[in-house]
């Protein structure tokens, strides 16, 4: 299928060729809340451990004889009945969240995500992702700003307050931009090959690369 291309002024500039597999898919919204609850399970560090009664200082010692003393029998002054004691059923910093989630599921997920930002008008194609001094379209090199990204973006959203949330999908080893962008609140810079289902569902526009095209599996 063919979708419009656009320059940084937010005017079209062309078309490009996309692979109906990944911007024409029908939305699976059950497959993509499943992909992003694993995504953000395996982002899940335990943090919170509390000590058995192996790990606990002290209790070396039975406390007092099994026997003749008429109290009740006792090992240890560790043992989770006793105050300061170690936990018997508690929070362990070794638990593990994952969950397994395979690559066929993980792509369809987010070619949903891509296929249905584009039919809303929210995902769009760009020439280049560098930047004249102007703003426009054209090579910037090492000397790229933060403010040309910034009013890059609001023209291509004709936004004159605030730069909208926006995930920049850029060509591989473009570290310009990732430089240039990532001082700007709710702007993430990413490569086409590392797009996760969490950047897009994160930001509400996205802009493609027309060079990135060709990383997008």
């Amino acid at each position: 299928m063919k979708a419009d291309l656009y320059n940084w002024k937010g005017e079209k500039a062309g078309s490009v060729e996309v692979s109906d597999a990944i911007f024409a898919r029908a939305w699976n919204g059950d497959l993509v809340h499943q992909v992003m609850l694993a995504f953000e399970a395996n982002q899940r560090r335990p943090w919170a451990h509390a000590k058995g009664r192996g790990e606990v200082r002290g209790g070396g010692i039975k406390p007092w004889k099994q026997k003749g003393t008429g109290r009740s029998r006792h090992g240890s002054i560790r043992s989770p009945i006793w105050k300061g004691g170690g936990a018997s059923h508690g929070p362990v910093k070794d638990r593990d969240f994952s969950q397994k989630i395979n690559k066929k599921m993980q792509r369809g997920a987010i070619h949903s995500v891509l296929s249905k930002k584009l039919a809303e008008g929210e995902l769009r194609f760009v020439e280049s992702m560098t930047f004249s001094a102007e703003g426009g379209s054209a090579s910037g090199g090492e000397n790229l700003k933060t403010k040309q990204v910034a009013a890059a973006l609001k023209a291509m959203y004709a936004s004159k307050k605030f730069v909208p949330s926006t995930l920049l999908v850029s060509a591989p080893k473009n570290a310009t931009i990732t430089r240039a962008s990532r001082n700007i609140p709710k702007v993430q810079s990413v490569e086409g090959r590392s797009i996760s289902i969490h950047d897009l569902l994160a930001h509400k526009n996205v802009l493609i690369d027309k060079a990135a095209l060709s990383e997008i599996k």
